[in-house]
Formats: structure tokens, sequence, C-alpha cells
């Protein structure tokens, strides 16, 4: 029998030299500054890439991959990176990965809050309607009263959500989120959730 050799793991995003190149554009930005110019230096693709990178693959994760707006939260991930690009400390942290990858995390979360917000809404307007609306799409009396109940299912459950928290972001924050990040400049302290786990 020949033994197995063990595989080296082949990671999507290089975190020595996405911590490098972090680095560098740090210094370029002080040297930019000191030098009295109006703007920072351009952030470098290679940046760009691994950010890119990071948010396309949690979209892949199970708690966030069957979202119909799911490009929405890779671009909204994707722009709260590089707003707070310039609040990476190389002197507290040398695991950029998992920094991002929690300011990404945080932003899809805020996508789902705003969608589920939107969705209540539109149920809300949609349960207010008289039947006839709906006979005049053609549909019957039994797709009525199924749409009815799940209109009510989805908007009591909604209204007991926001009524229960005084922050809606914070409730769907419980509900929705994956295990800790490990070794991340900040402790993630959520309730685990079992559909949402992250590894």
């Amino acid at each position: 029998m020949n033994k197995k050799t063990k595989e080296t793991k082949i990671h999507y995003v290089n975190n020595a030299e996405f911590l490098k190149a972090l680095i560098q554009w740090k210094k370029d930005c002080v040297d930019a500054e000191d030098s009295g110019e109006e703007h920072p230096p351009r952030i470098p693709n290679y940046i760009g890439e691994c950010i890119l990178k990071i948010a396309t693959r949690l979209s892949t994760r199970p708690n966030f991959n069957n979202y119909t707006y799911r490009d929405d939260m890779i671009l909204d991930g994707i722009e709260n990176c590089i707003q707070y690009l310039h609040n990476f400390d190389p002197t507290k942290s040398k695991n950029p990965f998992a920094y991002f990858t929690q300011i990404i995390y945080y932003a899809f979360l805020r996508r789902i809050m705003k969608e589920r917000k939107q969705a209540y809404i539109k149920t809300k307007i949609l349960t207010s309607l008289p039947p006839t609306f709906f006979q005049e799409l053609g549909m019957s009396d039994d797709e009525i009263s199924e749409s009815e109940r799940n209109f009510d299912k989805f908007v009591n459950k909604m209204s007991q959500a926001i009524e229960s928290q005084n922050n809606f972001d914070e409730w769907l924050v419980k509900k929705s989120v994956a295990r800790k990040i490990k070794n991340n400049i900040e402790t993630i302290d959520l309730d685990d959730d079992k559909d949402s786990d992250y590894n």
C-alpha cells in the first residue's frame, strides 16, 4: 500500500503577499502625504484582486450563496474594504485576510438586512390590496388564499422580529452569523448558527 502524501493546501489569497502589498501601499500613502500630494496613491491592482477574491469566495458560502442579490453583496463588500483600507494596521495584525473578510461579512449582512426590509415593505403593501387586484391578475381563489397566508406569515414573522429587537441589524446578525473568525483583530461575539457555519 502506498502512503498518501499530504498535499499542501493552496490558498486563493496569499496572506503574506497581501500583507506585504498593504504595507507598501501604506508607506506610499505616507510618502505622498509628506511630499504634499493632494490625493493618496492609487490602490494597487493586486490588493483589489485579493479583496475581490475574498468577497467572491465568501459569497459562495451556504449562508450567502442563495440570495438573488449576491452581486450587490459582493459590490458592497468591496466598497467597504476600499473605504476602510487605510484603517488596517500592520503593527497590530499580520492577518489582512481575516480583517477584510470581517468587513465583507458585515457588508453582506447589512445588504441582507436592507433587502429584507424592502421585502417587508413590499409585502405589507401587497397585504393591503383588495382580493380583486389579484383576481385581475388571473389568480384563482385558492392561489389568492395561499398568497395571503404566506404574506401574513412573513409580515407577522418580520413584525415580531422588529418588535423584539430595538435594532433590526442586531437581530439579523444574531440569526445569520457564522462562527468566530480565528486570529482576527477584533473578536466577533455572536450566536453560532448551525446553518451558517463559516470555515
